[in-house]
């Protein structure tokens, strides 16, 4: 699925994550995905919150090898803010995020992906590229969910 020309797309850390790691048994599909949307003329956005999922997973020891350097993470994080749009949290996703956990069964950590879910609600974005789809499929028809493949 490709969505309309000049739409908003936003990406899940899974997608910055394979992205980022050649290593990773999803880094080609991810490319060629990517890509895809940006011949479709899509825009690309993140949040602060994705921004530091990122960083918290791809600094966690273990998770790649070789493990990536403190100065390398902020190099790519630099390189995401001038490529995407970038979300901020405030007032406007907090209420929304509060609207969601009032509609919806949310608790836990899908507090988290709620939050993506509000971020993108308050900033007119509709549709979501991730790889984990099913965490997403509760919001469906306020946002449009993308799969990877």
């Amino acid at each position: 699925m490709i969505p309309p020309s000049g739409s908003a797309v936003f990406l899940d850390t899974n997608i910055l994550i394979y992205m980022t790691f050649e290593a990773s048994p999803f880094h080609d599909v991810t490319i060629r995905r990517v890509r895809e949307l940006e011949s479709a003329r899509v825009q690309f956005w993140a949040s602060r919150q994705v921004l530091r999922e990122y960083l918290s997973s791809a600094s966690r020891p273990g998770n790649f090898r070789p493990q990536p350097s403190p100065p390398a993470l902020a190099t790519a994080v630099r390189h995401f803010q001038t490529k995407f749009e970038i979300a901020n949290d405030n007032v406007d996703v907090t209420n929304a995020l509060l609207d969601l956990i009032e509609t919806r069964t949310i608790q836990g950590r899908q507090i988290h992906d709620a939050n993506i879910v509000a971020t993108m609600c308050s900033n007119g974005i509709n549709w979501l590229l991730t790889h984990n789809t099913s965490d997403f499929a509760r919001y469906v028809p306020v946002i449009g969910v993308l799969p990877l493949m």
